[in-house]
């Protein structure tokens, strides 16, 4: 008999870096409600240009900060009472008191600035972070285009979206790719892991030979160079909104040919395709459950090293008393045509 869960997953939200936004869409002063790790949280940059996130809500009389909000110097202040409060949460204001309550603190994030990015720590138990976010030096190489983003909000925990990465044979039923990509190495040292494929991209032209070399700096930070048709590079960004909804981040820049009109073709073409694939992926893992002994076959890819690499960012642990953890309801499914489906075979008519 099938034990199925009334739960979406077995996951608590995991640990790690998570980007939370791009430096350029935070100017000094401005505050940002967000909502992440099943949190109501504030962004927030002071006049100095550094970046905080806090938690949302005022220790006094809970007003949200982000509505209404002020940044005054390097202080968050409360549209209620006009409490302020310093980057690291302490009460510093109170207007119309000779006292602070030293009491009265709002949680506070570790954030780091990197590539473009504005990326935070999450740890249930308030640890420090314990690896670092790499800079990515093609985002910073005058031979590369400007980044091109893109963002989407699944329904599903991060867990379902990063095995994308280890599961080839979907590419040939999802995407109609006529060749899979073929995984050379698959290794995993503490948070990173790197993988390795060889990949033929689908071209009006025919097939052209490539690679995928994916590096994930824990769950929430990827690095995806490919090669072949032309050199691009992505980071992928997977921040949970709660246990079970996640914010998926995309930003990518192209080896620049020498053309500026050239470059803005090439590298929106391949950004439209991987764009498309995400939007076919979607109700894919909008959908589905999870199975924590799914039924593999000989050739699957490597789940249980990816499994056992992910296991190790749920400070919680992982309790998996059930064998079927469905969605709590169905989401639509569009067919979207791209060059895989365009130039490609249908997998299904055989």
């Amino acid at each position: 008999m099938t034990v199925t869960s009334s739960k979406r997953s077995p996951f608590p939200i995991p640990f790690g870096w998570f980007q939370i936004g791009w430096q350029d869409e935070l100017k000094p002063g401005e505050i940002q409600p967000l909502e992440y790790f099943g949190k109501h949280l504030v962004l927030w940059r002071d006049d100095k240009g550094v970046a905080s996130l806090n938690s949302a809500f005022c220790p006094h009389l809970g007003a949200h900060l982000g509505f209404g909000g002020a940044v005054t110097g390097e202080e968050l202040v409360c549209p209620f009472h006009g409490w302020r409060f310093t980057a690291d949460g302490k009460n510093s204001l109170i207007p119309y008191s000779t006292r602070i309550n030293k009491k009265a603190c709002v949680e506070s994030f570790p954030v780091e600035e990197r590539n473009g990015l504005i990326m935070a720590w999450y740890h249930p138990d308030g640890e420090e972070p314990m690896w670092d976010i790499p800079e990515v030096p093609e985002f910073n190489d005058p031979d590369f285009t400007d980044v091109i983003t893109r963002d989407y909000e699944i329904e599903a925990p991060w867990q379902d979206l990063a095995e994308n990465g280890v599961d080839s044979a979907h590419f040939r039923y999802v995407h109609h790719t006529e060749e899979v990509p073929e995984l050379v190495s698959y290794d995993a040292d503490g948070p990173v892991a790197r993988m390795k494929s060889i990949q033929k991209f689908p071209t009006p032209r025919g097939i052209v030979d490539g690679y995928i070399n994916a590096d994930s700096y824990g769950p929430g930070f990827s690095v995806v160079h490919f090669g072949g048709i032309v050199d691009t590079v992505l980071m992928g960004c997977n921040t949970p909104v709660d246990e079970n909804r996640c914010e998926m981040r995309f930003t990518f820049t192209v080896r620049s040919m020498g053309d500026a009109e050239l470059d803005s073709t090439v590298g929106e073409a391949f950004v439209d395709e991987i764009h498309k694939q995400v939007r076919e992926d979607a109700p894919i893992w909008n959908n589905k459950a999870y199975i924590p002994r799914p039924a593999l076959a000989d050739t699957d890819g490597p789940f249980t090293k990816f499994r056992k690499w992910a296991a190790q960012f749920y400070a919680e642990g992982v309790e998996t008393d059930a064998d079927l953890y469905p969605p709590s309801q169905q989401y639509p499914y569009e067919v979207i045509e791209t060059a895989s489906r365009k130039h490609g075979s249908d997998p299904f008519a055989d």
